[in-house]
């Protein structure tokens, strides 16, 4: 019998022929579950992510959705997975190749395999590789007959029976008993690596209190695959494992995903300006509509959300109720935010706050609404009639969108513009730990809205940062009138003049420009502030640019990594960091459109590295084009 405890210690021993063996320690692992998109694979990967987190463990997951509302079961098109990568050190991606894959089908097999590496685990529910599943997976043979999975190690359960077995007790149906099987597999996968259920216990009391039978039949489930990899006659090099908890600083931490980063950061930017209400004009649309889902919950915080029937109507109304005093924001994916660009051209003239999420996906038109990717670039920049400069940031990490939707809410009211907020599908959906900031004590940035009415007039400017004043409808003296016409320099009057156009189009992208004097100057993540090659990228990409050029660099490789946050204006001082390298590689997923940039921008001989598959970048794929440069 195994020396595990229930709940799982840590450093627990497994019972085999000939003695006891230790389980075996390791610094990191990446598993991937993967099943059909009614097998539960998004719940499961969730909480097994938050055991580890719970137990200490560094993490970052990344949830990969089927792009069909329900593709035919079985298929390889309605195949979802969830991958968590954790471990004891600073884990800053969702990992390149797999350790273990939980395969519940065989086409969550086909799609999944090529990303395990040689030597690795997979584990498959047999009773799914059936005549008819191989079929409708292209697999003329049974892989788990053949010569397919020799390269790795395969571990055969009869997931369904075993489950089935463990909750016939329950009084389900053998549809519904079917369902709890990949709770059975994340019982065995938390024992396998001594990671705890009491959190997955609790959210399953939690969210069937009112239907026991399944409640407990689910719980069921959970302890019957615990139970199994304890007792078992498992094979003899399969063992478990044992990751100790990350070195991390002390304080409050959760789990967040980048969609539940940008709401607390608008909510938490909104309260540092002093603004009341903060107004939630949205249309549904992957992936961006989960923000709308949030910010809805979010009610009793001054939040008002608008679901539109259209684009059009989300933003139109984001943009009357900054009109009104508060702090109006929109969210879209890439095709969206095109239907959005005339009424973001209105903002820009109008000159008033409005915050645009844009989580991009893969196009064009429709393309892959559930894959990642960075092609929005050049919308978010140019995307408008007429010369119509916005300010655009970036953020890194799922994390790292409360801090960026925060220099969001303090660039629009302090500079009275539009700020796109560039985000993706890995980065709203992954999630990684985060420590709960102490909201009193972030920094304030309080907006001054206009009250005297002496001199007013609606395009009077700060001399500093070019920004009109902010007078809300009603207060006495500030009557005005604002809309998409040209407006008078002097008198902000409608005016036709093309002088007076041609100095407002100067103002404007002067404006804009100006912001660089209101933001860091840009530093090197990790290496030298000169040398023989800088990777330069943006958005979430810095995970694996970060480990990568961290890797070069213990290889003793001179080579930096720079990361942008501000993509308009660039930091003031971009252009002399750049050129203080020999060379500069723009990793991207998309065809290149920031090398571009910074080739027209500041005449250097920036090479692209590019790739538009939906997925994000391996460390593996940066790092092999950084040694095979500094080569060269």
């Amino acid at each position: 019998m195994s020396a595990i405890s229930p709940e799982g210690n840590g450093t627990p021993s497994i019972a085999e022929r000939g003695g006891v063996r230790k389980r075996e320690i390791r610094d990191s692992t990446v598993i991937r579950f993967a099943g059909d998109s009614g097998d539960g694979m998004q719940l499961t990967g969730t909480q097994f992510a938050m055991e580890s987190a719970l137990a200490g463990s560094d993490i970052a997951t990344f949830p990969d959705y089927p792009a069909e509302i329900r593709a035919p079961a079985g298929t390889t098109y309605g195949v979802s997975a969830f991958q968590v990568h954790f471990g004891s050190v600073d884990i800053k991606t969702s990992g390149d190749e797999l350790d273990v894959l939980v395969a519940f089908n065989p086409a969550a097999l086909k799609v999944n395999l090529a990303d395990l590496r040689v030597g690795g685990m997979v584990i498959v529910d047999e009773s799914a590789f059936t005549d008819r599943n191989l079929r409708k997976a292209d697999y003329e043979t049974n892989p788990l007959e053949d010569d397919t999975l020799a390269p790795f190690q395969l571990v055969k359960l009869d997931v369904t029976r075993l489950t089935e077995e463990a909750v016939k007790d329950f009084g389900l149906s053998a549809k519904e008993a079917r369902r709890s099987r990949n709770l059975w597999a994340l019982g065995l996968m938390l024992w396998m690596y001594g990671r705890e259920r009491r959190a997955t216990i609790e959210w399953l009391q939690k969210k069937f209190a009112d239907k026991p039978e399944i409640r407990d039949a689910n719980i069921a489930a959970l302890n019957a695959g615990h139970a199994f990899g304890e007792t078992a006659e498992m094979p003899s090099d399969v063992v478990g494992y044992t990751v100790a908890a990350a070195d991390v600083e002390p304080g409050l931490y959760r789990t967040v995903t980048g969609t539940e980063a940008t709401a607390f950061g608008l909510l938490s930017g909104t309260r540092s300006a002093g603004i009341g209400r903060l107004v939630f004009g949205s249309y549904p649309i992957t992936p961006a509509s989960p923000l709308l889902h949030v910010m809805a919950r979010l009610a009793e915080h001054g939040v008002v959300t608008f679901q539109a029937e259209d684009e059009i109507a989300a933003i139109c109304s984001a943009i009357g109720a900054s009109f009104a005093g508060a702090l109006g924001v929109t969210s879209s994916s890439g095709a969206g935010l095109a239907l959005k660009t005339e009424a973001a051209g209105l903002a820009v003239g109008t000159e008033l706050p409005l915050i645009i999420i844009d989580a991009q996906r893969a196009g064009p038109s429709t393309g892959m609404p559930t894959k990642a990717e960075q092609a929005d670039l050049l919308q978010a920049l140019h995307g408008r009639h007429g010369d119509a400069p916005v300010a655009v940031v970036a953020a890194a990490s799922p994390a790292d969108c409360f801090e960026v939707a925060r220099e969001a809410v303090r660039l629009a009211t302090k500079y009275m513009t539009p700020v796109v907020v560039l985000t993706d599908a890995y980065l709203m959906n992954a999630a990684e730990p985060w420590a709960i900031p102490d909201l009193d004590a972030q920094p304030r940035f309080p907006v001054q809205y206009r009250t005297d009415p002496e001199g007013f007039h609606p395009f009077d400017r700060d001399p500093e940062t070019l920004a009109r004043p902010w007078a809300r409808p009603g207060t006495p003296g500030l009557e005005h009138r604002i809309g998409g016409l040209e407006r008078s320099y002097e008198t902000g009057n409608i005016s036709y003049d093309p002088d007076n156009h041609a100095r407002m189009t100067e103002l404007r992208a002067a404006k804009i420009a100006g912001i660089a004097n209101g933001i860091p100057t840009q530093q090197p993540e990790i290496g030298p502030e000169k040398g023989p090659l800088a990777v330069v990228g943006w958005g979430s990409t810095y995970g694996p640019l970060y480990q990568a050029v961290r890797r070069a660099r213990d290889e003793g490789h001179d080579v930096a990594h720079i990361h942008l946050r501000y993509l308009s204006p660039f930091p003031r001082n971009l252009g002399e960091l750049l050129r203080s390298y020999e060379k500069i590689l723009v990793p991207e997923m998309n065809a290149g459109q920031l090398v571009s940039l910074l080739r027209s921008e500041y005449l250097i001989p920036g090479e692209p590295l590019t790739k538009v598959k939906g997925q994000p970048f391996k460390i593996a794929e940066i790092h092999e084009a950084i040694v095979e440069r500094m080569a060269r």
